[in-house]
């Protein structure tokens, strides 16, 4: 090799470089450390609320340390922005993609237009992206061109005086949609910076936005997020801050008693309605009943019996208010009660809301509102801590709806205290509006009148003005707020309102509890794989191994230096992904290995063997990596969140150890070898492994053929059964999961009786332990916002109470503390619109790699016939795996649900299949080089034969790899049992389905012409 001192130093510095990058992880992780020592011994766990205690304490002290230098004038904090990413798998955290409604965005672009033409198309856009994979925008042109003569031009559309400067209307629809896209991205742009701005001030580190293509979608990872529902809050509101005067008129108490009247005049007319037909039904059964009748008659008046029993039961059900009343003497009257602070209307139970807000929705109940009142707006209070009552306020409206002084023209907030000590929110107006401000409470102190803040359509304060107008635009929100809430609120008022509603379409949730047993299972799988990989090397191949073994341990170091200094996130996929390549970047040692051990049985001096060998060796080292990175990257290119972290990994891997096993391998073989000493490439257990082995693979094809065959159709038909087929997680099918830990075992079955009778429908699968279940869900999943979600965690919460500890709050259920074992330890929602486009992009992944891959090696082996054969094997694979899925999640122990580490895993399969066979066909092409007068099928069999100790090599020592993560990385089961099988079946296919293919469609004739060919040239 030349350039070796070259080398030497190369490896040497970008070593170091590694160990630098890496050094600022072991320093947070000790001050992390020190800090977790002082924060329990402060708090021990006889002290009440210990662990949010010990959260505190544990902040604080990094906190205070955090700008004194620890290590070569470095900070805890400069270290903590060097350090390795951890992922939320490992850490903890929350990971959403909200979805800006891009609906909001264009009915504010058409000034809330309500043009028939206009609503109509946006209607049917909302249908169409259901099924859709095109952007939002773009199927509401092809709904709105669907309507006849409709123009986005149209003056109470688009051509607004709010877009004057943009649209005319005289401009043709092609005109105005280029103007509506940049309109609808800059939308979603500052969008995106309202939602940065409140994430820099939310307190987590090495937070992650960003937008996703031109969809409207926004990723937001928080690692280390703990508190589910606040973070949701802070994410999902649009914070609308508006000032409304509040009406005080006297006439509101006689509309809620003409509401009064008027429901409990319907109320008693349905109820005389159903008393004269249940009269009617109970007169028929009598007359049946008297008939003097023989037996017939008896079983007839039987029957009549049981048809009027029926009958009774629909007329009741009839009968039934539909606002749900039940049986109230006055529906108005016995709902409400006096307010509990001046200027609300009156109050309410927090039950009862829904049901009230009905009765205020009827057109026929807003028209007894006197005229002077026809455009109030109604608004209820923020619901106080331990209240189960909120207030209803009477807004002073107007025709358009909209308010006189509306948020836009906060310019500054902040959380402090009042006089009493209570929390509240201060804001500074702009000019403009301290102008209005001050004519709105001037207004209001003359007239002893309040001014309701509302945020988001609840009225968070309505104080009142008693000493003149407020001048200088400052202002106050009270609201019995907590500190954080406070901090929340001030946060997203400093960073403005959103441009349109913004809905959690997925997301994952993971408790920090799970994070560390994750990095647990993790470390332990991997230290387990690296010792069974170095001992076998070692075994196999003596000091040769030893040196690969050291070649592997730099390959590691390179591997965790390069995903540090690229700022790359480590996930527990990204962990398999570095056991994986480890596993496989063994094969390219063996491979080099194995051609100086045939190099050596030529009768070739060592300096020769290992130059030869190496040489020879290479083009199947690159044909087979570069066919596994070629997945790699379309794994990264169509992959989300952890599956990136997977393709990263497998990728810097590849690199790597391409590196460490071409070029430091050796350096330690020649310099071992530099003054006369022997190196044997085996052991005296190994030496004549494989030797003089003259298998007939050929020979054996068509029993391999109907062997895949069967299994093949075997899977397919289980695939296709009705209720077989694959068992699909939420990432496909839409849905929400959860997992949840009891503090005892529970029988899946009787959860799930639970768990039906909450929501209609759900399933519950142990997960791992027997006090650990998988719970899934589609209850509302086509509905969205912070409130649905809080509701259904609280369904969750009600149903499982009976299998939790006596004393656990919801809180306690549902939030993450450092040391949770008990309750969500992880949750995932999947909307059906993002669930249908990771199906989409998982089957163009899987498709395009085949796509890629069969034209790589074309190009590479010059004949169709060998990326047929490749193609082939990988089909047979994919299905192989696929039908066992199929066959056997019922009743395998571990989930095996089909999700996006699934793709992740067929894709990973696709590539070591691949790198198996662009082996062996490479050594294929080589023999019809070398032996150009044997017949086909013996260069095939030799080729076959003697690639057969690097086949089975590798795969055993990527199958102890495996195994070792199957056993003790549980959340990994299901990914490595595929793995597992596809590394059986990839190498069971390179020998008997990717040749005998080649074989039966290549022509001897036209090998043999084509190398002529080649020589002659």
């Amino acid at each position: 090799m030349q350039n070796k001192g070259l080398v030497r130093v190369f490896a040497i510095i970008f070593g170091l470089v590694c160990l630098y990058q890496l050094s600022f992880t072991y320093l947070t992780y000790t001050k992390e450390k020190e800090a977790e020592v002082f924060a329990i011994n402060k708090y021990p766990e006889t002290v009440e609320n210990y662990s949010k205690l010990r959260e505190t304490a544990q902040k604080e002290y990094l906190d205070s340390i955090g700008k004194d230098p620890i290590f070569a004038n470095f900070s805890y904090n400069e270290a903590k922005t060097k350090e390795l990413n951890k992922g939320l798998d490992l850490k903890g955290g929350i990971n959403v993609i909200l979805q800006i409604s891009v609906r909001d965005i264009l009915e504010g672009l058409a000034n809330k237009s309500k043009n028939p033409a206009f609503i109509q198309a946006l209607d049917a856009t909302d249908e169409t992206q259901k099924d859709s994979q095109n952007t939002y925008v773009d199927d509401f042109f092809t709904e709105f061109e669907n309507i006849p003569d409709a123009q986005l031009a149209s003056p109470d559309i688009f051509a607004n005086k709010n877009l004057s400067d943009d649209i005319t209307f005289d401009m043709s629809n092609d005109l105005v949609k280029p103007i509506l896209r940049t309109k609808i991205d800059e939308s979603v742009t500052s969008a995106f910076e309202v939602l940065r701005k409140r994430i820099d001030k939310f307190g987590v580190t090495q937070p992650n936005i960003q937008r996703l293509g031109e969809s409207g979608r926004i990723l937001v990872e928080l690692p280390g997020a703990k508190d589910v529902d606040r973070v949701k809050k802070l994410l999902q509101s649009t914070a609308q801050l508006e000032f409304w005067d509040v009406e005080n008129s006297q006439e509101l108490g006689i509309f809620l008693g003409r509401m009064n009247d008027k429901l409990k005049k319907e109320l008693e007319a349905k109820e005389n309605k159903t008393t004269e037909k249940e009269e009617v039904v109970s007169e028929k059964v009598a007359d049946t009943v008297k008939t003097d009748s023989t037996e017939v008659n008896i079983a007839q008046s039987d029957s009549t019996q049981t048809d009027a029993d029926a009958e009774i039961e629909k007329l009741l059900a009839d009968s039934e208010d539909s606002t749900d009343v039940e049986a109230q003497v006055n529906p108005i009257n016995d709902l409400i009660g006096p307010p509990s602070v001046p200027g609300a209307l009156v109050s309410v139970a927090v039950n009862d809301v829904k049901q009230f807000n009905s009765y205020l929705d009827r057109k026929d109940i807003r028209a007894l509102l006197p005229q002077s009142l026809r455009f109030v707006k109604f608004a209820w209070s923020k619901q106080a801590k331990e209240e189960d009552r909120v207030d209803l306020y009477a807004l002073k409206g107007n025709r358009d709806n909209t308010p006189e002084l509306s948020g836009g023209v906060i310019t500054d907030a902040a959380q402090t205290y009042d006089q009493l000590n209570n929390v509240v929110v201060t804001m500074q107006m702009d000019g403009k509006g301290a102008k209005k401000w001050a004519e709105m409470t001037g207004r209001a102190s003359q007239t002893r009148g309040q001014i309701a803040i509302v945020l988001d359509d609840i009225v968070y304060s309505a104080p009142g003005v008693s000493k003149g107008a407020i001048t200088g635009g400052r202002s106050e929100i009270s609201g019995d707020f907590t500190v954080e809430e406070g901090q929340d609120l001030a946060n997203v008022l400093r960073a403005g309102k959103l441009p349109a509603s913004a809905d959690i379409i997925q997301s994952e949730v993971i408790g920090p509890s799970l994070g560390q047993e994750a990095i647990d299972s993790g470390i332990m799988s991997f230290g387990i794989a690296l010792v069974l990989i170095l001992i076998w090397m070692i075994f196999y191949y003596g000091k040769a191994g030893a040196f690969a073994d050291v070649a592997l341990v730099v390959n590691i170091l390179f591997i965790f230096g390069v995903l540090a200094g690229l700022k790359a996130v480590l996930t527990l996929p990204g962990i398999a992904g570095i056991v994986l390549t480890i596993g496989m970047s063994v094969d390219a040692n063996v491979l080099i290995f194995e051609r100086i051990k045939e190099e050596l049985a030529k009768g070739k001096s060592q300096v020769d063997a290992i130059k030869d060998g190496f040489s020879n060796a290479l083009s199947s080292i690159l044909d087979a990596n570069i066919t596994t990175g070629l997945t790699g990257l379309i794994l990264l290119f169509f992959g989300t969140g952890p599956i990136k972290g997977f393709a990263t990994t497998l990728l810097i891997g590849i690199l790597t150890s391409l590196f460490t096993a071409i070029f430091i391998t050796r350096l330690f073989i020649d310099g071992y070898g530099r003054n006369g000493k022997e190196l044997a490439f085996s052991t005296a257990a190994t030496k004549n492994l494989f030797k003089n082995v003259n298998i007939d693979f050929l020979k054996k094809r068509k029993v391999a053929y109907i062997i895949s065959g069967i299994i093949v159709v075997a899977g397919l038909v289980s695939l296709l059964t009705p209720g077989q087929g694959l068992d699909k997680g939420v990432d496909f099918v839409g849905g929400r999961t959860y997992t949840v830990r009891f503090a005892k075992d529970v029988v899946p079955t009787d959860v799930e009786k639970d768990l039906v009778a909450v929501f209609g429908s759900a399933q519950a699968k142990t997960l791992g332990a027997k006090n650990q279940l998988k719970i899934t869900t589609k209850y509302k999943i086509n509905e969205s916002g912070e409130a649905v979600d809080s509701e259904i965690s609280d369904l969750l919460f009600k149903s499982l109470k009976s299998h939790l500890p006596d004393n656990m709050s919801y809180e306690e259920f549902s939030n993450g503390d450092e040391d949770k074992q008990v309750g969500i330890m992880r949750s995932m929602k999947v909307g059906p619109t993002i669930a249908d486009d990771i199906q989409q992009a998982a089957f163009v992944s899987v498709i395009g790699s085949l796509i890629v891959v069969f034209l790589y090696i074309l190009f590479r082996f010059r004949r169709w016939q060998f990326s047929l054969g490749a193609v082939a094997a990988v089909f047979h694979d994919v299905l192989v795996v696929l039908g066992v899925f199929s066959l056997t999640w019922k009743f395998m122990p571990f989930n095996m649900e089909i999700d996006q580490a699934f793709i992740a895993a067929i894709l990973t399969v696709i590539g070591y299949s691949l790198n198996d066979t662009v082996v062996v066909f490479d050594r294929i092409r080589e023999y019809f080089a070398e032996h150009t007068t044997w017949p086909l099928n013996k260069n095939i069999n030799g080729a076959l034969n003697s690639t057969l100790s690097r086949t089975l090599n590798t795969s055993l020592t990527t199958l102890l790899v495996l195994i070792a993560i199957f056993i003790f990385a549980e959340p990994l089961r299901g990914f490595m049992f595929s793995l597992i099988i596809g590394v059986l079946v990839g190498t069971y296919s390179s020998l008997f389905i990717a040749t005998p293919v080649m074989f039966d469609t290549v022509s001897k004739v036209g090998l043999k012409e084509k190398k002529k060919t080649e020589e002659e040239s």
